[in-house]
């Protein structure tokens, strides 16, 4: 480990995908793939039940070279793009990669829809040849029902570069470049998004006001625009998915995505309904601790001790590699290669992507993790966090391009399971108990925010595509959100009319419609998980091994049923918030 004067938060290299955007090789690299693709094109007449599985598979793996040989071109203009959001040269190739794929979708869309098509016996006689790309095979033949004729889907394609592609694009372009102003220690200073929410988990209950307040003074200002946006895609969504394609509702898309029975999602999301009493209660010993009679919406991820400790980003690292190293050696070392690969951007800049994520390309490089790292201490859990997605990519780096990401609802398997190991640790070598009870407190503040605050979200965007499809206008949005906020903290929170305009800044509901539930499957998930880890010690490992290791190889529900957990019944579901509640009557007795 280096000293930590020599670790400080730094851009990543993007080296291993290409120089720059003036790299020759860039050119090269399309002008490969169109060859390539006009090879794979010569293959439609070779297309018959009596296809041997020798050849079938041979297709497939032209295939797949084509999309990877893509997916990096596009990892480094959507990765260059993250990094400076107003960078021109990264748009126009974002567009240009786009545009690309589109076309490269259209020419070899044909090998789709002949094995959607393909009568049953045949296609269980290649199935069973089909090794790692097994389950790629069967979710394609799953949305045969949904699937248009060639001709329409190639328009779909091209139609979707220059429409819901760029609105997010444009989204992303927008609300990157914002600047808020915010008075500290009598000084205004101009923050990015991630800076200005630090002051969200302050001390000061008036800064936390004042930076709520001017983030949702510029997100309102825009909110017209934001809102019609988010119409432009959701009414998008359903000209396609449900005019055209037939679905029967708009989160039905998702859930067919995911690979998950609509029921099993209603049910999660029926039994966090019943259970937001729990959150109200822990508010209410918040508000106690605070001196407060209620809580504003301002404070609900208020410290409770005075503490304002920080975290050196070395320490940082340290810490991290410590709490992955006593669960498993191999996760601390996965989670090193992704830094000795210099595949981390942690610093703060004006134009960079806020928030925090980890994208894998390919198979073939390590995942590259995006972080706005400030030394609080949810900044090291957001470290912890998105190298634990980057263990479970790495987990499953031996499989095909096609099978290597879970689906979304086991995509933050890792990613929680590392928080609460790093946790565990601080809660072991903490000396000052003020800093205990605090992370005590914030164990449920990030609760109440991966899986209520989820929850919400996923009932505003289900209210809201049905609005829309009834022409409801942004005003008519923004008060059915706040209706919304208004059930989710009943009588234990007060919610001011600025919060009216939060859905605007939520990147995912415009990105990646009803994504959002993901993050509440993932963390009772991971509670269960984390539960049987607690009981089973070593014993455990094998099963958990088993789950990142899959990747998205094999569908979540028998995945998850052969290490004993049924996540179609509302008691597995329930066991989760039993044991908020548990941590809830804990914090009650010490209130």
């Amino acid at each position: 480990m280096p000293k930590k004067s020599s670790v400080k938060p730094t851009g990543w290299s993007l080296k291993q995908l290409f120089e720059s955007f003036d790299d020759p090789k860039i050119d090269q690299t399309f002008a490969d793939l169109a060859k390539k693709v006009t090879q794979f094109e010569s293959y439609r007449d070779e297309l018959r039940s009596s296809l041997t599985a020798e050849r079938f598979l041979e297709i497939i793996r032209e295939l797949e070279t084509i999309d990877r040989q893509i997916m990096r071109l596009y990892g480094f203009a959507e990765l260059s793009f993250a990094a400076n959001t107003q960078d021109q040269k990264a748009q126009t190739a974002m567009s240009r990669v786009q545009q690309f794929y589109a076309e490269k979708s259209n020419k070899t869309m044909f090998f789709e829809l002949w094995w959607k098509a393909l009568d049953a016996r045949n296609a269980e006689r290649l199935l069973k040849a089909s090794g790692d790309y097994r389950y790629w095979l069967e979710q394609m033949r799953n949305f045969k029902p949904y699937t248009l004729t060639e001709a329409e889907e190639k328009i779909i394609n091209l139609k979707n570069v220059t429409g819901s592609t760029v609105l997010n694009t444009l989204y992303d372009s927008i609300t990157n470049r914002y600047v808020f102003k915010l008075t500290v220690d009598g000084k205004e200073k101009e923050m990015t998004r991630g800076e200005i929410m630090t002051y969200a988990r302050e001390n000061d209950p008036d800064l936390r006001a004042k930076a709520y307040q001017e983030l949702y003074r510029v997100y309102g200002h825009d909110a017209p625009i934001l809102g019609q946006i988010y119409q432009g895609l959701v009414r998008d969504w359903r000209n396609e998915n449900l005019n055209l394609r037939g679905f029967k509702n708009p989160m039905a898309v998702r859930n067919r995505i995911n690979d998950l029975p609509d029921e099993v999602i209603n049910t999660l999301i029926e039994v966090a309904r019943k259970n937001i009493g729990i959150f109200h209660r822990f508010f209410k010993v918040k508000a106690k601790l605070l001196g407060m009679k209620k809580l504003r919406r301002y404070d609900i991820y208020a410290p409770v001790s005075k503490s304002n400790k920080r975290y050196d980003y070395a320490d940082a690292m340290r810490m991290t590699f410590e709490a992955f190293e006593r669960f498993d050696p191999k996760f601390a070392e996965l989670a090193k290669r992704v830094f000795a690969d210099q595949h981390v951007d942690s610093e703060v800049r004006k134009g960079k992507m806020g928030g925090a994520f980890c994208a894998t390309i390919t198979p073939d490089f390590s995942p590259w993790v995006l972080l706005n790292y400030q030394g609080k201490a949810d900044d090291v859990s957001t470290m912890a966090h998105e190298l634990g997605h980057a263990i479970h990519s790495l987990m499953a780096e031996h499989h095909t391009m096609y099978t290597q990401h879970s689906a979304l609802p086991l995509a933050e398997t890792a990613s929680t399971f590392g928080e609460m190991t790093l946790t565990d640790l601080l809660l072991e070598r903490e000396p000052d108990e003020a800093v205990r009870r605090d992370i005590l407190f914030r164990q449920v503040d990030d609760a109440f925010a991966t899986i209520i605050r989820q929850i919400y979200f996923a009932i505003f965007e289900r209210d809201a595509h049905e609005l829309i499809a009834k022409d409801a206008s942004v005003d008519d949005l923004n008060k059915v959100y706040l209706e919304n906020l208004k059930e989710e903290f009943g009588k234990a929170v007060e919610v001011s009319d600025e919060f009216k305009y939060e859905w605007v800044s939520i990147p995912h509901i415009y990105g990646t419609p009803f994504y959002v539930y993901a993050y509440a499957f993932g963390q009772l998930l991971v509670f269960a998980l984390y539960k049987r880890y607690q009981e089973e010690g070593a014993g455990f490992k094998p099963k958990y091994m088993r789950i990142l290791s899959a990747g998205g190889s094999i569908a979540p529900i028998p995945l998850l049923s052969e290490v004993g957990i049924d996540i179609t019944t509302a008691a597995f579901w329930q066991g989760g918030f039993d044991l908020i509640d548990g941590m809830v009557k804990k914090l009650e007795k010490m209130g």
